[in-house]
């Protein structure tokens, strides 16, 4: 029995600074996932997927990730998209420089 196609976003790393990117309806990357696509249709997040692997000089590793719909934005369903969404781990750098300590 196929699996039941859930909400997703496109995800992966900027080619030049390594931060994680998602792609959004008008075809950016950008570094906040409330900014990015949920795309609910698989055929059409199959088309997504291949036309943003296809932009080798911008993003690597792009691939679908689990998300939640939510009203100020898609949510990460498994831990490992959520601790990607926050940045590096091994020292303040990047978006942690610019964010509050979480509590």
């Amino acid at each position: 029995m196929p699996r039941i196609f859930t909400p997703k976003v496109i995800t992966g790393n900027a080619l030049l600074e390594g931060d994680v990117i998602y792609l959004t309806s008008d075809d950016r990357w950008s570094r906040t996932l409330d900014e990015a696509e949920v795309l609910t249709d698989e055929a059409h997040a199959q088309l997504r997927l291949i036309d943003a692997q296809r932009r080798a000089d911008e993003v690597v590793g792009a691939y679908l990730a689990d998300v939640t719909p939510d009203a100020s934005g898609p949510r990460p369903t498994h831990f490992r998209e959520a601790f990607r969404r926050k940045g590096p781990s091994n020292y303040a750098h990047g978006k942690q420089e610019t964010r509050a300590p979480l509590t």
